[in-house]
Parts: structure tokens; sequence; C-alpha cells
């Protein structure tokens, strides 16, 4: 497997960047955001918009830009995608672990590399430690 790696880093990067504009996190939504990069938005932003998209649906940080989300909401409604995919639009996805990035996200869902938390991201709440210390 190690060997194929570069490979189908190669052909994963050489479909989607010039199709959705792929930026190679390691991590790929697409299916969710209506086949949009979120990746692609100047915050970066995986779950939404920002607050600061412009009443004409543009960005913020880059006014000559769409929002992302808008694009991706937009797409969602008009692209033909399987309703299963429609219906993760909503959902809460985890912040980008930049340990993945430049590296292949199919690679990464097959060995579920991309489902690892990375240590120091679940920090036990003083409630959480209590409740455990009653046990």
């Amino acid at each position: 497997m190690p060997k194929l790696l570069p490979i189908v880093e190669f052909l994963e990067h050489g479909i989607k960047k010039p199709i959705w504009d792929c930026h190679m996190c390691g991590q790929c939504v697409l299916h969710s955001t209506g086949m949009t990069c979120p990746m692609t938005c100047p915050k970066t932003l995986r779950n939404g918009p920002c607050g600061g998209v412009r009443e004409n649906g543009h960005c913020e940080v880059k006014p000559e830009m769409r929002c992302v989300w808008v694009k991706a909401y937009e797409r969602k409604e008009s692209l033909p995608l399987p309703q299963s995919w429609r219906d993760h639009y909503n959902d809460l996805r985890p912040p980008v672990n930049n340990q993945l990035k430049g590296t292949s996200s199919w690679i990464n869902l097959i060995t579920k590399r991309d489902q690892v938390t990375p240590a120091g991201w679940i920090v036990e709440s003083p409630v959480q430690e209590n409740l455990r210390a009653k046990e």
C-alpha cells in the first residue's frame, strides 16, 4: 500500500482540484456540502457560513467571491445528488486535522485515519471529571 500512496494522491488531486478546487485537506466532505469544497472559504469554515455573508451572497473577506456556503446550498438543491448526501448538509463536521493536509482523503477514509481524534482535542470538563470520580 505505501507504494500506491503517491499514485493515489496524484490521481485524487488531479481529479478533484480542477473540478472542485480541492485543497487536499485529507478529510473530504464534498458529498455533504453540495460538491463544494469548504476549504475554499477564506476562513476554511466547514460548518456553514460565518455570519458575514453579504446580501448579494458574496464573502465578507473576499467581496468579489461568492460565499462558499451559499454555493454549497445552491448546489445541494440543484445537483442530482443522492438524498442521503443532501441530508448530510446540516451535519456538524469536526474541525480539520491539519496533520492530514496533503494526504489522500480516499486513503484516509479507507484506513479510517480521518476518524481519529488527535491527542489533546478532547478535554474533559470539571463536571465530567466529577461524575467520573463518583463512579
